[in-house]
């Protein structure tokens, strides 16, 4: 290592949902803990903003993916505690598919067989229960009466803040402009403003890893997407009574949330959406026709008691593997750099589990959760 350079256990570069949860479990254990991000995190400019977020467990991909998603529950509720901050509401989720497009059988019997609760419901029960969603007897559901939606901007806030109290320290508005490996195995990470070396490195850079080429190449692609908030006729879709909820058709998957204090049913389109790159300017929400028309039709079509009149629209970013798995790993090359990302639009839920996973990849070098599914070595084709 250079001595004329400030030195860490480990450098977290990209202080999202995933980096700052991660600098936080490494502060916790008592590695000095250096974060650095090219906003000031929680911000508009990458995945986590725009609340809330669902919570789901049993989740399609496998046990790898439930067992993730319980241990994040837990890390939730203890983020909670230490804060005192209310970031998990335990409100369902109702998912509901076409029969042509999807069964929840299977994924109904992997989240059982791990102790989650789930209902199995046909059409005829979802309307029955909910008045207010309208799916034909071609339709079933499956309700997780424990799931909910977390508030994720309010959650980066609190992990930022327990990571600055737990002693790691915090770079914002600092973009990374190269990294490089030294003889002694140690990394180098470059910025605009100076320069820091670590033992060990974290890459969590979202939708921008393509800005860290070519010390890393990933096949991950950027894409624009949008949600929007809209208005609704009475108070059935209110937080106290209506759930989150996914919807799966031929035309495409949404998801959305409950009118949350008169905010308006939001929803998203998890398929679709714009390619971007990484420093292109962002298109906001309208730029395209699309924007509000496939919300607008998805909830005309299945919640027809929210189209009311657009209260807001937001633009974020997916960052898209080719499977749609996350990628957690070790850097093909060097072992002491870990990498986290390809969250693709349904990450952030997990992040409190995976912050716990990538202090134990930079720290031990292992970690006891399973992420055989995540390794990046099955895209070595």
């Amino acid at each position: 290592m250079s001595p004329n350079l400030k030195k860490y256990d480990v450098i977290v570069v990209g202080a999202g949902s995933m980096g700052i949860s991660a600098g936080y479990e490494l502060a916790r254990r008592g590695a000095e803990t250096l974060l650095i991000d090219a906003f000031d995190p929680p911000h508009g400019e990458g995945s986590h903003h725009g609340e809330p977020r669902l919570i789901r467990h049993a989740y399609s991909g496998g046990s790898a993916y439930i067992s993730l998603a319980i241990r994040a529950d837990e890390k939730w509720l203890q983020l909670e505690e230490a804060t005192g901050l209310k970031l998990l509401e335990r409100a369902g989720v109702l998912n509901i598919a076409d029969t042509d497009v999807y069964d929840f059988r299977e994924r109904q019997n992997d989240a059982e067989s791990q102790g989650v609760t789930v209902e199995w419901l046909t059409g005829e029960q979802i309307r029955k229960r909910w008045p207010n969603v309208k799916v034909s007897d071609n339709f079933q559901g499956m309700y997780e009466p424990y799931a909910g939606y977390l508030y994720s901007e309010k959650a980066v806030a609190a992990y930022k803040q327990e990571a600055l109290r737990a002693g790691a320290q915090f770079i914002a508005n600092t973009f990374v402009t190269g990294l490089r490996t030294e003889k002694d195995g140690s990394v180098t990470v470059h910025t605009k403003g100076g320069s820091y070396q670590a033992e060990r490195v974290i890459l969590s850079a979202g939708a921008w890893f393509k800005m860290l080429q070519p010390f890393l190449f990933l096949p991950i692609r950027s894409v624009r997407k949008v949600v929007g908030w809209f208005e609704t006729v009475d108070s059935t879709f209110d937080s106290n009574v209506f759930p989150g909820f996914t919807i799966g058709t031929k035309n495409g998957g949404f998801y959305g949330f409950p009118s949350i204090d008169g905010a308006g049913v939001k929803i998203g389109r998890h398929d679709g959406g714009v390619p971007w790159e990484p420093g292109k300017t962002l298109a906001p929400f309208g730029a395209y026709p699309e924007d509000e028309e496939d919300l607008r039709q998805a909830l005309e079509s299945y919640l027809p008691g929210a189209t009311g009149k657009l209260l807001r629209g937001a633009v974020c970013k997916y960052e898209l593997t080719p499977d749609e798995d996350f990628i957690i790993d070790h850097h093909p090359l060097y072992k002491n750099v870990v990498i986290a990302g390809g969250f693709s639009g349904h990450g952030f839920k997990f992040a409190s589990a995976i912050g716990e996973v990538l202090a134990d990849l930079a720290l031990n070098g292992r970690t006891s959760w399973d992420i055989s599914p995540f390794r990046l070595s099955r895209f070595a084709s």
